[in-house]
């Protein structure tokens, strides 16, 4: 008996020494859980919370499963995977529909203004047509084929846009324009080009036509 006492104080205190670092791990073990408990308690509210929001906008669309969505609740906490997908997918479902919807109405109520938008266009067409074509006035071609006809003597290009300027102050009238003009009447045949040293004159071809016409009478009556 003298053999053991000696040991008895070193193997409680290795004991007590155990004992208290079990109870520092179990204090440690316990804050980790509980940690984990107030993140799990929080994700679940706030999972409740969204699934409050889902209910009251299935309800607000109509949807036919809300009776049973509803009904569903409470186990939806032991079952979270199960709800959630079919309320997103509803709720997806439920936005697509309010968007076509919402797209069929806007077209519908945009048609009768665009109908109305094309059969006005005729209308403002029509009248500004023949405004526009008086205010155009006649061509810079037509212009030209007149101004020559009505002259006895060859004109050049310069004294051609001085004239036409002159009567028409409202056009912007160059005298490379109409010598282009010109010329191009001359490759029709309306209008016949002279040269005198180094300037050139134009004629109508009409006018030029018409005495050797008048002259043919007289020629045929002195024969």
């Amino acid at each position: 008996m003298s053999d053991v006492q000696p040991e008895t104080p070193g193997v409680q205190a290795q004991y007590a020494a155990r004992v208290a670092a079990d109870l520092e791990n179990n204090r440690k073990e316990q804050e980790r859980i509980g940690a984990e408990v107030a993140a799990l308690q929080e994700q679940l509210q706030a999972l409740e919370s969204d699934h409050a929001v889902l209910l009251t906008m299935q309800q607000a669309l109509g949807s036919p499963d809300t009776a049973t969505t509803g009904s569903t609740k409470q186990p939806a906490r032991r079952k979270k995977a199960v709800p959630a997908p079919r309320t997103s997918a509803n709720n997806t479902r439920a936005t697509r529909s309010k968007k076509t919807v919402a797209a069929k109405d806007k077209a519908a109520t945009d048609a009768p203004k665009t109908t109305a938008k094309r059969s006005a266009a005729p209308k403002a067409e029509s009248k500004a047509g023949p405004k526009a074509a008086s205010k155009a006035g006649p061509t810079l071609v037509e212009l030209i084929a007149n101004h020559l006809g009505q002259q006895k003597e060859p004109r050049s290009a310069a004294e051609i846009a001085t004239a036409l300027a002159q009567a028409l102050p409202d056009r912007a009238i160059k005298t490379t324009v109409v010598r282009t003009t010109v010329e191009n009447l001359v490759a029709k045949g309306r209008v016949q080009r002279s040269k005198q040293g180094s300037s050139v004159f134009y004629t109508s071809a009409a006018s030029a036509e018409s005495p050797a016409a008048a002259t043919e009478p007289e020629t045929s009556a002195a024969n």
